[in-house]
Formats: C-alpha cells, structure tokens, sequence
C-alpha cells in the first residue's frame, strides 16, 4: 500500500520550500524531506503525509485509561495510534512510536470504525502516538465516526495550530489535552514545543463545549514546583473550574532517570489544586479517595474507582444528594 498520502495546511515557498501550517513549529521543508515531526514530507513541491492508515497501535481499553473520567465511566474504548509526534519529550513513554518508526499494519479509517462496531464499541480514541500529526486519518476516521454513531476521543499534547484545530472540532466529542507543565521554558528544553499554543487549544476546546480534561504529569525537580503548580491550577480554574485534571506522577521512562514524583509532593498538589477546581484526581499513585468524584456543592461521593471498576450514583448526571448537575457527559 502507497505510503503517501496527500496533507493539508501548507503553502508552497519559493524554490521548492513548502511551509506546513499544521503545527506552531510551522516547518519550512526542503524537497525530499521531512519537518520535525518525521511524517509531512515535501515531494515534489507538495506535501504528504507517511502516516496515513498506518497503524502501530490498536486495542480496547476502558474510558477511564485515556484518562476521562466524566465521560462515558465504565465504557470501553477502541484505540489506536500511529507514529511520529511534533514534540521529543525526553520523559515519552510511549518513545518508540513516537520518536522511531515501529511496525506498522495497514488500518483504513472504514476498517477502524469497522472494527470498533464489531466489538460493539461506541467509542473511539486517537492516542497512543501523537493524534494532530496523524491529522488527515484521524480527520477522515472521524467523519466515517459520526455517521455510524460513534463518539471520538482526542488524546492529545494540544500542539496544534487554530485553523485545523477549528476543522476538527466538529468531529471531536471528548478530549485530555496533555499540559506537560506551566513554564514555556520548560516546554523548549524538555518537549521542544510551546505552552502558549497549548493553552489556547485547551480555551479554543473549552469554549466550544468539546468534553474537556487535562492531565499535568509532575516530574521531580523538573515542573514539580508547587508555586508554579498553582499558577497552572488557577489559570485551569479561569477557563472552567469543572475541567476534571488529572495530576500524574512520573517514574522514569525514555532517556529520563530522575526518581519517582515524591507521593507527599502528590497529596499536596492535589490538595492545592482542589481549591481552585472542582475536579481533581491523582493518578499512577495509590492514595486514598484521589480517584473518587465527589460532588462540588454537598461533598458527597459519587463515583467510587479502584482501578478501572466504577462505582456510579450519579443519576442524569446530578448528584442523587442534593441535585447538583455534575460536569461530563455520563450515561
């Protein structure tokens, strides 16, 4: 199978050059090459992308592992990824799709949702490798999504440009955006990528009502500081205070060795951001109560989670305690 597929968002330069319009990197890429990312290439004075219908990835997972814990509990999802990303975070776990080329399956966007049905599968993810530089499959997975029936779910870095981000949203259901830390500085040296381009997905999503939820891995020593931690947890809080997030913690992965998040440092954050946002949970740390939903207004718990088993009183998306409508879409 051809695997060159046409992109979109580009402009032809002169001699040759075509400058990519998908991410903020904005590549300009000479002929026969490749931008950042590894799979938009010039040929010719056009541009292609490598990874279209290219699977590397695909399997069922429970909603809650993407993590979306609002959206759909106890539901299980179809995922799949292919390979390449426009960030190069030292910290990837998932490093080898991302950063090499892996195996890969031949996976048109009708045989996905194919399968997906097959399985009795209501929803599908675009994750594992990074989504937005996978645009034209996820786009045309998408489209063929929707007119099944099926719900999408973008798991994304939220490194993307508005304008293709806008074409998108009409397709998108839910998402967690991946807000690695609140320091531009610490994006350049760690990911080689921008906050301010993810924040502005995270308002642009937010504002036309996509399910939002976010994740903030904490790393030690690296965005682990507490004052900038609340600088993050109150800008969240300014977009929509019922945005769930999902504080993380780091064990080394990829080409970073620094130790585990500090489990303290972790309840603290938590605790922290509680205050801000109505939504808070911790995750890859075993800690009393930080995977449950409680309700904003009566404090009562609503979902209990062990692992990916669900324990849901929420009827209609109200709390059955005191009638307080719940953020999330949870049927």
């Amino acid at each position: 199978m051809n695997d060159q597929h046409p992109a979109k968002f580009y402009h032809l330069e002169e001699e040759e050059l075509i400058g990519c319009e998908l991410c903020p990197h904005n590549c300009v890429i000479s002929n026969n090459k490749t931008g950042i990312c590894m799979v938009r290439k010039n040929i010719e004075g056009e541009l292609y992308t490598l990874n279209y219908g290219k699977v590397s990835s695909l399997g069922v997972d429970p909603v809650e592992k993407k993590p979306l814990y609002h959206f759909h509990p106890e539901a299980q999802v179809l995922s799949f990824g292919s390979w390449g990303c426009n960030m190069s975070c030292g910290f990837c776990q998932n490093w080898r799709i991302s950063q090499q080329k892996p195996q890969l399956r031949d996976f048109q966007p009708a045989e996905v949702v194919e399968t997906a049905l097959a399985k009795n599968i209501n929803l599908l993810a675009y994750t594992y490798s990074e989504p937005t530089i996978f645009y034209e499959y996820m786009f045309e997975t998408a489209e063929i999504a929707h007119q099944k029936g099926l719900k999408n779910i973008m798991v994304s870095n939220g490194f993307i440009n508005q304008k293709p981000l806008e074409e998108l949203i009409p397709l998108l259901d839910a998402a967690n955006i991946d807000l690695k830390a609140f320091n531009n500085d610490f994006y350049q040296q760690h990911c080689h990528g921008g906050l301010e381009a993810v924040k502005k997905t995270i308002k642009k999503l937010a504002e036309e009502k996509i399910h939002l939820e976010v994740t903030n891995l904490i790393i030690t020593d690296l965005n682990d500081d507490l004052e900038e931690l609340k600088n993050l947890f109150q800008w969240l809080a300014g977009v929509n205070s019922k945005i769930p997030l999902h504080l993380s913690r780091y064990h080394p992965a990829y080409k970073l060795d620094n130790p585990p998040t500090d489990l303290e440092l972790m309840k603290n954050a938590y605790q922290e951001a509680e205050k801000y946002l109505d939504h808070v949970y911790l995750g890859n740390a075993i800690i009393e109560n930080t995977a449950d939903t409680f309700c904003p207004d009566c404090g009562a718990r609503l979902i209990k989670r062990r692992s990916y088993n669900v324990e849901n009183r929420l009827q209609n998306n109200r709390c059955p305690d005191c009638g307080e409508n719940i953020y999330g879409e949870f049927v």
